[in-house]
C-alpha cells in the first residue's frame, strides 16, 4: 500500500476533499526553486493538490488523514493510462502504412487515430474500472504531544 499525509480541507457528502501537498513544507526543501509542485500549488491555490476521498472513517476538516493507493493498482493504471494509447498509436501507424503504402500522412493519420482511440479505451475502462483504483483514507493521523507543566 502506498501512502500518503493530507489534510482535510472540506466536506462534500458522504465525501472529503483532502490535500495531500503542504506548501510550508516547501520552504525547506532543497529543491525548492526548481520544483513543479510547488508552482503548481501557488498557482492553484492548493486546488491541484486535492483529490476528492469517500469518508469511510468519519474524518473531519482540519483532520490530519493517511490516505493510501494499493501498488498493484497503480501498476496497472499506469500501464494502462500510458501503455494503452502508445501500442494503438504504433498499431494505428502500421496498419495505415500497410494500407496506403510508405506514405508519410496515411501514417500520421492512423498514429493519431490509434492514439486517441486509445485514449477512448482507457476512459471507458476507468469509468468501469471506478472504485478499484482509487485512493481511500485509511486513519486519522493523530500525534501525541505530551505536556510539560
Amino acid at each position: 500500500m502506498i501512502t500518503e499525509t493530507g489534510r482535510v480541507v472540506a466536506e462534500a457528502g458522504s465525501s472529503v476533499w483532502v490535500q495531500t501537498i503542504r506548501t510550508s513544507a516547501c520552504q525547506s526543501c532543497a529543491a525548492r526553486s526548481g520544483c513543479g509542485q510547488r508552482v503548481l500549488a501557488a498557482a492553484s491555490g492548493g486546488k491541484a493538490n486535492q483529490v476528492l476521498i469517500e469518508n469511510t472513517i468519519g474524518a473531519r476538516v482540519g483532520d490530519d488523514v493517511i490516505i493510501g493507493l494499493d501498488e498493484q493498482a497503480l501498476l496497472r493504471a499506469s500501464v494502462a493510462v500510458y501503455g494503452g494509447p502508445l501500442v494503438l498509436m504504433v498499431a494505428g501507424s502500421i496498419l495505415m502504412h500497410r494500407v496506403f503504402g510508405p506514405q508519410d500522412i496515411a501514417a500520421i493519420g492512423g498514429a493519431l487515430a490509434g492514439l486517441g482511440a486509445g485514449f477512448l479505451l482507457v476512459r471507458r475502462w476507468q469509468a468501469r474500472a471506478g472504485e478499484r483504483y482509487k485512493p481511500r483514507l485509511l486513519r486519522v493521523n493523530t500525534v501525541h504531544v505530551s505536556t510539560c507543566l
